[in-house]
């Protein structure tokens, strides 16, 4: 009896639906004529030359607030107290509250580094590293709410439902290695962030480009990656008997639905987890590291030690191969995060200082491993927040303006692109929006990102829709 392979079948229906099936399948997998395929000599890049192998974002939930960290309004001192009249048609208004008076920053600002940026005593640790920082200060949102604004600076779109930047980017250059994820997060201890796990999923692309969520500070880190001690019955040759068995089952199911990518998802994550088994512990441990690096990144400290302990495990990961990793700083709500409403002189303090220090640690150690010549670090939030008050102290959202930072492979160090208005309340020069940080990072790895897109319900996706341009100033 003749034995025929789902590609035999499928092309026995020539150029029916079953041809069509099997050349999407082949075009995902780069075996069509012509087809775009990772290229290892372009370090992983699709369309030409990558300066940047992998990226490492650390991505601050609930809106920075930029008068009071990078962006150095003198305007605001002088009009401290003041009704603030920005001398336009556009109607000033607060987002969750009515608009109070000018506030200038309660936090004194100073120069740093040759390139004399301004930052302000929030962040005196990235303050030694702002020569090796790309400064955008001028990046807008088009909403003021969280969880769009949110979808918006990592999918592009301000619905749920599609893409986030890192699962394009596993998509488009698949993996580094093939025993720990391509795309890892890294969420806060005190919990998700607004949107919950929307703002790292692989909306219509396969499953399996989702980010895989890690607790740093679990025990252990991935639940359920090995079978508990305490249950004898479960050795090692019985645990392989039994992944080879549920192998073969989910094949074959798999084989029968081609075009749903769940169980082929679930089937990749098995046998990740069974790689993982092995690699995963090494990497996450982080008391392989010395006392004098865990020290750097703030491990010895209350107010530090959280996000250090993501910040070193990141680092941790990306030198083992993993290609993006995404390090959040603030939980979704009302408290423990960037969304200071209510007074920032009481509220910034612990979350800057909780992310200064580490922050600045991991710059300086890729640095100092040769890793930062591949690796990109990049810096940003949904929004800004409004040059006057909220309540007595308060700062309300603002998506006219807010500030984000890229180091590292391919970047310009010292430079900056963009201005804000006088008050730091709209932009007012060379405007960015999520599109061109976005369009970005893909050039940086390799892609256009005008070509890499999916058809999706009769439309081709990109993760810059229809927008997006390079930001070719602060490249190297």
């Amino acid at each position: 009896m003749t034995t025929h392979s789902r590609r035999d079948f499928l092309w026995s229906f020539g150029g029916g639906l079953g041809g069509l099936a099997l050349a999407q399948l082949m075009a995902e997998a780069g075996e069509l004529p012509g087809a775009v395929k990772p290229k290892a000599e372009f370090n992983g890049g699709l369309h030409h030359a990558a300066k940047v192998k992998r990226v490492v974002q650390l991505f601050m939930n609930g809106g920075v607030s930029q008068p009071d960290t990078f962006d150095y309004k003198p305007v605001l001192e002088k009009g401290h107290g003041k009704p603030f009249d920005p001398g336009t048609s556009e109607k000033v208004e607060g987002v969750t509250s009515t608009p109070g008076n000018l506030m200038k920053s309660p936090f004194p600002f100073k120069q740093h580094g040759q390139c004399g940026r301004w930052v302000s005593s929030m962040f005196p640790h990235l303050a030694t590293q702002v020569d090796r920082m790309a400064f955008l200060m001028a990046v807008a949102s088009k909403s003021n709410v969280h969880g769009p604004a949110s979808y918006m600076m990592n999918t592009g779109f301000i619905l749920p439902g599609f893409p986030c930047m890192g699962a394009w980017l596993s998509y488009g250059l698949g993996r580094l290695t093939d025993n720990l994820p391509t795309f890892v997060v890294l969420p806060d201890a005190r919990g998700l962030p607004y949107n919950q796990r929307g703002n790292f999923g692989s909306g219509f692309l396969p499953v399996a480009h989702a980010g895989t969520i890690l607790n740093a500070g679990g025990n252990p880190p991935i639940p359920d990656l090995a079978p508990s001690p305490k249950e004898k019955f479960v050795s090692s040759s019985a645990d392989k008997d039994a992944l080879e068995l549920l192998g073969k089952v989910n094949r074959a199911h798999a084989d029968a639905r081609p075009g749903d990518s769940r169980l082929e998802a679930r089937i990749e994550s098995y046998e990740l987890a069974a790689k993982m088994q092995q690699h995963a512990p090494e990497a996450l441990d982080l008391n392989r590291e010395s006392e004098k690096t865990r020290a750097k990144y703030g491990l010895d400290q209350p107010a530090t030690a959280e996000f250090g302990r993501r910040c070193l495990l990141a680092r941790r990961l990306l030198e083992r191969g993993v290609r993006f990793v995404q390090v959040w700083s603030g939980a979704g709500g009302p408290t423990n995060n960037w969304d200071n409403h209510t007074d920032i002189i009481r509220e910034l303090p612990p979350m800057a200082k909780s992310v200064d220090q580490p922050s600045a640690a991991l710059l300086q150690d890729l640095h100092d491993r040769g890793m930062l010549s591949d690796t990109l670090v990049v810096f940003s939030t949904e929004f800004g927040r409004q040059p006057f008050t909220q309540g007595a102290t308060g700062r309300d959202h603002n998506q006219g303006t807010s500030v984000a930072w890229l180091a590292g492979a391919g970047v310009k160090g010292g430079v900056s692109h963009g201005e804000s208005d006088p008050w730091s309340w709209r932009t007012e020069k060379d405007r960015t929006y999520c599109y061109d940080i976005h369009a970005t990072i893909l050039h940086l790895m390799g892609i256009d990102h005008t070509l890499l897109s999916v058809r999706h319900d009769g439309t081709d996706r990109r993760l810059t829709d229809v927008h997006g341009h390079v930001i070719e100033k602060i490249l190297a």
